[in-house]
């Protein structure tokens, strides 16, 4: 009998495996398509000319590229819910594995507050006498809805949100270069003298395009949700890597055409490119000189789609690493604990609990709580993509040291060791750089270093804290744990 209650107790904690391929490639997708492209792509061009915001994106591109092979290499050998938390914990140092999950679940939550608060403004757009609150609740409301209903619920509202985004930017580029070559629009050919106008293709020089190279890291931050979805996905053996393949092509595609095509058609000197408003989008200004009077209605709708795409995966990434956290032992027992329908209720409700305090405090103190709470998770994403790479290394030593035949591995990252040095050699620079200015005056500008670089300080005192504590070490490559489990 107390067999059979065990074995029942495991089977009701456990996630349900229900993301089909198409759910998961557009899931990592959506986690690339969003405001950075949308918003911050005109003020690249403008800072850095159209060929410096060019480099700065490729090079960013590729550096994902070669994380998401590592991670695809590690989760379609071992998919869990935890991803590179997980795979930290067994190839490099548990504590590190602890400081990753809690950075992460931190980073999403804080990241749902940010949604909140912008979903508001993005509706006052069209309805500018309505009430904050009534936009906060619905927001709420409509993310909860998808990620309580069922891991499939989620999986297909992300995918027809991801969708709106893909379509924009495909038709986007496809009317850009129809205009550059004088086939649509009714004016003469642009050709290419917006790129060489002026300083362009290179305004600024070498530091100029850093400063862009910085900032393009963020507008690619969520790719790495393909790691998670690894838990909950159907076949991941099969559709893990079928998604790695397709990213790199995804990033030249959207990115650098379309970051290429308003180079094109707007001179970078246009001082509408450094604006953030949507009425002027580098694609709402492309879409109004084709004479698509609405432009600026629809791009505040596409970004809407974005906001809600960005809450939906946000709920959904952090509960699914609150929900492995709590399963390794590294959080609450009560966050491993699952609905009929296979999600992890009360790490979702914790989750959504904290972003929308997290918000609340936006109202207090003229906002500076909130501030310094996205202060904080602004160097999560990197820290999580530099733990992917360490990971990985680590992995693929241990995996040959043990005797394993690479021909078993599910997916095989064709770049190693270079990828993932490659990447972490990279991913650190940006971190170390985010605010190089701040040191670059007469007096060092210590509000400034501690504003762009308190996530760091915050990171270590949860690895050192755990480590202390626990007297972990770092994991010799013989003893590292390859079971699936």
């Amino acid at each position: 009998m107390s067999e059979v209650k065990i074995d029942q107790l495991g089977k009701k904690n456990e996630l349900k495996r229900s993301l089909k391929s198409r759910h998961i490639t557009m899931i990592s997708l959506g986690g690339t398509i969003g405001t950075g492209l949308f918003l911050a792509s005109g003020g690249a061009i403008a800072q850095a000319g159209p060929g410096g915001a060019l480099l700065a994106y490729a090079l960013i591109g590729i550096m994902v590229y070669f994380l998401m092979t590592s991670l695809g290499e590690m989760a379609a050998f071992m998919p869990t819910s935890g991803s590179f938390s997980t795979y930290a914990t067994k190839f490099v140092d548990p504590a590190l594995g602890f400081a990753l999950g809690w950075n992460y679940w931190y980073n999403w939550a804080i990241t749902i507050a940010a949604e909140i608060a912008a979903v508001s403004l993005i509706m006052k757009y069209w309805f500018p006498d309505s009430s904050s609150l009534t936009w906060t609740i619905l927001f709420i409301v409509v993310v909860l809805t998808f990620n309580v209903l069922s891991v499939k619920a989620y999986g297909e509202a992300e995918y027809w949100f991801a969708m709106i985004k893909v379509v924009t930017v495909i038709i986007f580029i496809i009317v850009s270069f129809l205009m550059i070559f004088g086939l649509l629009g009714g004016n003469d050919p642009v050709g290419f003298k917006n790129f060489f106008e002026g300083d362009a293709p290179f305004n600024g020089g070498f530091l100029a395009m850093f400063g862009i190279f910085l900032a393009a890291g963020f507008s690619f931050q969520g790719t790495e949700m393909l790691g998670v979805t690894a838990g909950e996905t159907d076949d991941p053996a099969k559709n893990i890597p079928k998604a790695v393949r397709s990213v790199f092509w995804r990033i030249l595609l959207f990115y650098i055409f379309a970051i290429g095509a308003i180079g094109l058609l707007i001179p970078y000197t246009d001082t509408r490119l450094l604006s953030e408003d949507i009425a002027t989008s580098p694609f709402t200004l492309v879409f109004e000189n084709l004479g698509v009077a609405f432009a600026a209605s629809v791009m505040n709708a596409i970004i809407l789609t974005a906001m809600l795409s960005a809450g939906n995966s946000g709920l959904y990434a952090a509960s699914r690493m609150l929900f492995q956290l709590s399963v390794d032992g590294k959080a609450p027992k009560i966050f491993q604990k699952v609905n009929t329908r296979g999600v992890p209720i009360y790490a979702l409700l914790a989750t959504l609990a904290v972003g929308c305090l997290s918000f609340l405090a936006s109202f207090f103190g003229d906002g500076v709580v909130y501030i310094w709470l996205l202060n904080a998770s602004g160097m999560s994403g990197f820290i999580a993509w530099l733990g992917i790479a360490i990971s990985h290394y680590r992995f693929r030593r241990a995996y040959v040291a043990q005797g394993n035949s690479l021909s078993d591995l599910p997916y095989v990252s064709k770049f190693f060791p270079f990828g993932p040095l490659f990447a972490f050699a990279l991913c650190l620079i940006v971190v170390l750089g985010q605010n190089y200015m701040a040191f670059t005056g007469d007096t060092i500008d210590w509000y400034g270093v501690i504003v762009s670089y308190i996530g760091l300080p915050l990171f270590a005192l949860l690895w050192l804290g755990y480590k202390v504590k626990y007297k972990t070490k770092i994991v010799p490559l013989d003893q590292c744990d390859l079971t699936h489990k």
